[in-house]
């Protein structure tokens, strides 16, 4: 049995005491005391439809403080003393103050107050649990993601009618994804509780062969993040150098083995901060409703990278650029399902980009960005010298903009396609520079690709023998093709700065957008705080 399995024994078997002691509210309703606790309940519900809804479908029958009800009870109290483990706001459905509640009551009335308290309790924390604390647009408007919310009247209906133990356990998340960082919070709060990493700030840059203090400090901070064996070498070993590339590759850092400035930099984080990650990136995965045991790309916007996941292994993986830190080009959140892609694409520039970049440039010159042709509202292209683009404004301007395809179309030569109302897809580019920076927010919003041939070979080769072959064999017509997936593939753009590794390890990215800064802020808000700290 672990430690966690003893601690919820012991929580479950006080609880039943607890509640096989009360005896005030295991008398059911008789006569008088049924209309007193009856008319308490209705008044309680009042303030609360889906409470109210549930009572008046059921006759105001009880859920919680009936003779039959103490197992449960204390299975739902057990259950939100794990609360904490979740990173949930455990004050909106504290057990402590129902427990107290339950040893206060004396009369029908309070055992009329104390079902509904109860009731919206178990409400609150399944949703939370189940769905997120948050309404994330509310957050932040470009996360996109859908929210899948269970009626709550088909929660109780479950919870009365089944083993209340089962019914609660199959509540809590059971991703490997979700389950690695809950591990992972519980020993970053063990850690802050015993004193955090240790040590001074590291400070570099230091390399292979350095030696004295400096390196001691780098030496000892990795020990004290499981990146390192414990020993006493003052010098920038091999086994130091392995450390730090091992670090690197967890953070989104070049992996050269060689203590930088923004190596350090990261290495400094300490373990409050990467906890607010962590308890962030739970609430993001109670948002996903998804099955991840199915094929799936999946586009983690922090991290820069795409990869295919395949029954929970990654199959193919890939650098990507992302949307510009600015105000309507960074990149949403949302999943999809991506249907084709099209070799050899013409560039559609969007209207936002045609008539607040270009637009300024064709009233300054008319033959300015040569390599897009301007299109009237029918698709045709129209002559430059037919258009006074002096005369409109960006409300007023009648044309489109297009780039035809060819080897430098701001598309490249690949884009894939999940058909939405954002107009975001992943696609090839030109810039192949910008891979080879560690931060890479450069993009309006759409996913650029490193190696797009590659996605497409690994695409099409659940369709055909031939992937390359036949990707090619379009590519060499020179002209716009469509090409469908036989099966759509689910795609998801998220946004996670703390993720587990393949190896079991926790990685980590900058908030490049400051998205789970916003995000955290609002948790704490909702009543979440963190343990150890």
């Amino acid at each position: 049995m672990t430690v966690s399995d003893c601690r919820t024994a012991k929580v479950w078997t006080a609880f039943s005491a607890l509640f096989l002691s009360v005896a005030v509210i295991c008398a059911g309703p008789v006569g008088a005391q049924t209309t007193a606790f009856s008319q308490s309940l209705a008044t309680a519900a009042a303030a609360d439809e889906t409470v109210a809804e549930w009572y008046r479908s059921t006759g105001y029958d009880t859920l919680w403080t009936g003779a039959d009800d103490a197992a449960r009870r204390a299975a739902f109290l057990a259950a939100i003393e794990r609360a904490p483990d979740h990173g949930l706001p455990v004050q909106r459905y504290d057990a402590g103050a129902l427990i107290a509640a339950i040893r206060s009551a004396e009369t029908e009335a309070d055992r009329g107050r104390l079902e509904v308290a109860l009731t919206r309790a178990y409400v609150d924390w399944a949703h939370d649990l189940t769905s997120g604390v948050l309404e994330p647009k509310k957050v932040d408007p470009s996360i996109l993601r859908e929210i899948t919310r269970e009626d709550p009247q088909v929660l109780l209906a479950r919870l009365a009618s089944g083993d209340a133990a089962a019914v609660l356990a199959d509540l809590e998340p059971k991703s490997a994804f979700y389950l690695s960082l809950m591990k992972a919070k519980i020993a970053l709060e063990a850690d802050i509780a015993a004193g955090g990493w240790g040590g001074g700030p590291v400070t570099g840059p230091l390399e292979p062969g350095s030696t004295g203090p400096e390196v001691v400090a780098l030496r000892d901070r990795l020990i004290a993040m499981g990146y390192l064996a414990a020993n006493a070498s003052q010098t920038y070993d091999r086994s130091l150098q392995a450390a730090v590339q091992e670090f690197q590759l967890n953070h989104g850092l070049n992996a050269d083995g060689v203590a930088g400035e923004s190596t350090v930099a990261e290495i400094n984080v300490g373990p409050e901060a990467r906890l607010r990650s962590v308890v962030v990136a739970m609430e993001r995965e109670r948002w996903m409703d998804i099955d991840r045991s199915v094929r799936h790309i999946w586009v983690n916007q922090p991290e820069f990278t795409a990869r295919i996941i395949d029954h929970g292994k990654t199959v193919f993986r890939t650098r990507v650029v992302i949307g510009k830190n600015v105000p309507d080009q960074r990149s949403p959140e949302f999943s999809d399902m991506m249907e084709h892609m099209v070799i050899n694409p013409s560039w559609g520039v969007p209207r936002s980009i045609t008539v607040k970049e270009y637009l300024p440039l064709l009233q300054r010159n008319p033959n300015a960005v040569g390599h897009l042709q301007v299109l009237d509202s029918r698709g045709r292209v129209v002559p430059r010298g037919a258009v006074n683009f002096a005369a409109y404004n960006a409300r007023n301007f009648p044309y489109g903009l297009r780039q035809p395809p060819s080897d430098g179309n701001a598309l490249g030569l690949v884009k894939f396609m999940f058909p939405n109302p954002y107009n975001i897809y992943l696609h090839d580019t030109p810039s192949k520079s910008l891979f080879d920076h560690e931060v890479r927010a450069y993009s309006h919003g759409c996913i650029r690709v490193a190696d797009p041939f590659d996605l497409a070979y690994a695409l099409l080769s659940m369709q055909t023998a031939t992937p390359e072959a036949d990707f090619d064999a379009a590519l060499k017509t020179g002209r716009e093709t469509v090409v469908k997936l036989d099966q759509p593939v689910p795609v998801h753009l998220v946004y996670f700065t703390a993720f587990p590794t393949a190896k079991g390890k926790m990685a980590y990215a900058r908030d490049v957008y400051g998205r789970d800064a916003a995000l955290y802020e609002a948790l704490v808000a909702a009543g979440v705080v963190l343990g150890g700290v």
